[in-house]
């Protein structure tokens, strides 16, 4: 017994220091720390006509590394310039982690599907889409059909009527008035349900059922097309995958050798969209390599300036970034997809 009150006298402050330090690495904090992710070549994601791309050089789609928070943590995020903290709200929008890792897995696969039919388009090949319904993002916490509906289901018919996108759901339920009574068809893991409800008063002062939406499309090609996003979520990657389907579907020759990185959206007119996480982006394509970044780039409305005058763009923050971080990078503006294949096309 006095062994071991000797051996506990003399090894305690080892052992509070090893629980200190298990604290400082492990301990779980409300907020998520953001920084640099990776910069992946999409040769090896994507298949056209069951080929794999074998050109020099690489399309790279880039991502943000997100890190549930730890004392440890929050210190090297206040002292690193390149990583921040955000609170657990401002990630998941106050969703549940798996409600939240449903609507990014989507985002992704409707950035796929949006990526083929841009690419196909812009190639003249044979492509259509496939409205499928639209599918349920988030459901408001005052929504009448809160307890009916979940994130991940989609909505086909409104009162009986089938919908063709969700521009017609808006139209069919905004015709309604505030208390009416509506009712919806919906699949909910592979099943079809019906339920009903009345009409709330949106704050945009317009009736409507509570519920944040898109379209659920499904595309289909002749010529075959596979993508394996590898567990990647999110709907960033747009530009690059319909720059990486587009190069293999036409065997065009666009990279000429060069290992080109960027980010951004893609809207099925091949408008690009805006994405957050640029900075950090910039920092993973120069750990990649990269030596051009196309980075979304959409003019501020009057509206933005006036109340946010130090408010940057995609493409102003990512060559601000880059003449910090990597001053030989070429950050290219882009506002749709032709802007990226013209830069790619009359720049060696």
């Amino acid at each position: 017994m006095q062994k071991i009150r000797k051996f506990f006298k003399k090894a305690w402050p080892f052992l509070v220091g090893i629980v200190v330090l298990l604290i400082l690495l492990f301990l779980p904090l409300p907020f998520y720390v953001e920084g640099p992710g990776t910069a992946d070549q999409l040769s090896p994601y994507v298949r056209v006509n069951h080929q794999k791309d074998t050109k020099k050089g690489s399309f790279r789609m880039t991502t943000v590394s997100m890190a549930q928070g730890t004392p440890a943590l929050y210190v090297y995020a206040k002292l690193m310039p390149d990583y921040e903290v955000d609170s657990a709200s401002e990630v998941t929008g106050n969703q549940d982690n798996a409600t939240y890792n449903k609507v990014q897995t989507f985002y992704m696969k409707s950035a796929v599907n949006q990526a083929i039919y841009v690419a196909y388009k812009k190639a003249n090949k044979a492509v259509k889409v496939h409205f499928k319904g639209i599918y349920v993002l988030e459901v408001e916490k005052n929504s009448q059909f809160k307890k009916a509906l979940k994130v991940g289901d989609t909505i086909t018919k409104v009162n009986g009527q089938r919908l063709i996108s969700a521009e017609d759901a808006m139209k069919k339920i905004s015709s309604q008035k505030v208390g009416s009574k509506l009712t919806i068809t919906y699949q909910h893991n592979g099943k079809t349900k019906t339920t009903s409800g009345k009409l709330i008063r949106l704050s945009t002062g317009k009736p409507g059922i509570g519920i944040g939406l898109t379209d659920n499309n499904k595309v289909t090609t002749k010529i075959p097309v596979s993508i394996n996003s590898h567990g990647v979520e999110g709907p960033s990657a747009g530009l690059m995958f319909t720059l990486q389907i587009y190069s293999q579907l036409t065997q065009e020759n666009l990279r000429k050798g060069r290992n080109i990185a960027g980010t951004g959206t893609i809207a099925t007119d091949g408008m690009v969209g805006e994405i957050g996480g640029i900075d950090k982006k910039i920092v993973a394509a120069k750990k990649a390599g990269a030596t051009i970044f196309f980075a979304p780039y959409i003019k501020p409305t009057k509206l933005i300036e006036k109340y946010e005058p130090d408010h940057l763009t995609n493409y102003q923050l990512a060559k601000k970034t880059a003449k910090r971080v990597a001053p030989n990078l070429k950050v290219v503006p882009v506002q749709n997809f032709s802007d990226a294949v013209k830069y790619l096309q009359t720049h060696n």
